[in-house]
């Protein structure tokens, strides 16, 4: 399996071997597996997913991806089967030893295939806009991978006449309002951006029964032969993708944030440094949360004007709220100060109190304090500023290519506006335009693929670090 691409890295395609867990639901099954986005091997790139390519001399080369009923079956698999895709993968040593709980997708890695007509029926704000893109842009990667046709034609005693095993999906994702999707919700706006919308609904309304008829011929929910369709709980009834077992392992549903979570982490990046130039399994936010309850949470937020922000610094992670008066950052705190929380859980019941802060005087507040609707940060409002430094820390000791100067715009962002609200001067010097930091991330919107070169890296990680310990100092972890 293989294709020419970038990993992605919070949206910036970088060259890091890493292996990510998704979930695929379809005809009201949820199958488990795993992912490699592309990275770079011998001067190449490559992308797989997890499963196996057999050839046949009457009907040609035939590839699957396996799928498993839990990540508890995921992980068993993983353990005992080398006869499979991933088998020579850089990141594959850490994958054996990870349990149920790491093998978890997180939210921004399950792809409702049964939900894109309800997606595309709704109103395009930036949630529907991206899980409709985000689903698009994995059968995409999954047909690239899956697709052995031109494989072959290089036999000359096929006589196949089929042609490309994927012909609906290279339709679809060919077509220009199927493209606009990655432009974002602004792509959607006013009259003409109505008009894309509907002709992103007329298209799938031709086309997407074909898309999910030619993957399915190539989905193996057998898990190469380890499961059977009846272990499949019906997907429309929901529940919990660990078991009471499970759970004890890993306590992802109250708890996001649990020590046994972080200690499976921190055992992956144990197991990581035995591979030489690999850290981890790579994962998402240190939150989970179901991507249709991001969703219908952005709703209510949107409305109010004021947005649940994540931010990842050394010390911790932790949930507060921002909104902008007159362009200006407002956070939810006091005198500079800004509040985090270990949970959206936490961060509600501090909201429904009584104890005075700056946003109470927001119109919108007392919508707030009243709410039972979780405030749930969407992927353009979380900001990890640590993953930035260790990624500098990597490309400056020689990982070259590692990232692309793109890498820079969300923590960046995010800086600053933590920044505005503290009063941090020293950092709104060095994320000024005309500082090091401000060019490289200006430089990311002239030339989006430009590499980070090891001296600029070296160069700009003490700065960065000392953003990141200016900004540390204003937050206050409550309770």
């Amino acid at each position: 399996m293989g294709w020419t691409g970038s990993f992605i890295w919070q949206g910036v395609p970088v060259a890091r071997p890493s292996i990510v867990p998704i979930a695929l639901t379809l005809d009201d099954r949820t199958g488990y597996t795993l992912w490699a986005p592309p990275w770079e091997e011998d001067g190449e790139e490559w992308q797989a997913f997890l499963g196996t390519t057999e050839d046949d001399p009457e009907s040609g080369s035939h590839s699957s991806v396996h799928l498993f009923p839990t990540p508890a079956a995921l992980a068993a698999y993983c353990r005992t089967s080398t006869d499979h895709d991933l088998a020579d993968h850089p990141v594959w040593p850490v994958v054996v030893e990870l349990g149920a709980a790491d093998l978890t997708p997180d939210e921004d890695h399950r792809f409702d295939l049964d939900g894109v007509y309800d997606i595309a029926a709704e109103n395009p704000d930036r949630w529907a806009v991206e899980e409709l893109a985000a689903t698009i842009d994995i059968v995409g990667r999954l047909a690239e991978c899956l697709d052995t046709s031109d494989d072959d034609e290089e036999d000359e005693d096929n006589n196949d006449d089929d042609g490309d095993e994927f012909e609906a999906v290279a339709e679809l994702v060919s077509k220009p309002e199927i493209g606009s999707l990655g432009l974002g919700v602004e792509a959607f706006v006013g009259r003409s951006g109505e008009d894309a919308w509907i002709g992103v609904g007329g298209l799938l309304d031709d086309l997407w029964e074909d898309v999910v008829e030619e993957l399915n011929e190539h989905l193996d929910w057998t898990g190469a032969g380890s499961v059977t369709l009846e272990d499949y709980p019906p997907a429309s009834a929901g529940g919990d993708e660990l078991d009471s077992d499970e759970l004890d392992e890993a306590d992802l549903e109250d708890d996001p944030l649990s020590e046994e979570a972080e200690g499976a982490a921190g055992g992956a990046t144990a197991s990581a440094e035995a591979v030489p130039g690999v850290r981890t399994i790579a994962r998402g936010s240190r939150l989970t949360a179901d991507p249709a309850a991001v969703a219908a949470a952005g709703e209510f937020w949107e409305s109010v004007g004021i947005l649940p922000v994540e931010v990842v610094v050394p010390d911790g992670a932790g949930v507060t709220l921002r909104c902008y008066v007159e362009d200006v950052a407002r956070f939810l705190g006091r005198n500079g100060e800004i509040y985090l929380f270990d949970t959206p859980a936490a961060l509600a019941a501090f909201c429904a109190g009584t104890e005075d802060h700056d946003l109470t005087e927001i119109a919108s507040w007392p919508e707030v304090a009243v709410t039972d609707v979780p405030p749930l940060p969407a992927d353009q409002d979380r900001y990890d500023l640590t993953e930035l430094s260790e990624v500098l820390a990597e490309v400056a000791d020689g990982a070259a290519g590692l990232m692309d100067h793109r890498a820079f715009a969300q923590p960046i962002e995010g800086a600053r506006d933590f920044a505005e609200y503290a009063g941090l001067t020293r950092v709104e010097a060095l994320l000024d335009p005309t500082s090091p930091l401000g060019r490289a991330a200006a430089r990311g919107e002239r030339e989006p693929d430009a590499t980070l070169e090891a001296q600029d890296a070296a160069a700009l990680r003490p700065l960065w670090d000392e953003v990141v310990t200016q900004i540390s100092g204003a937050l206050v972890f409550r309770d």
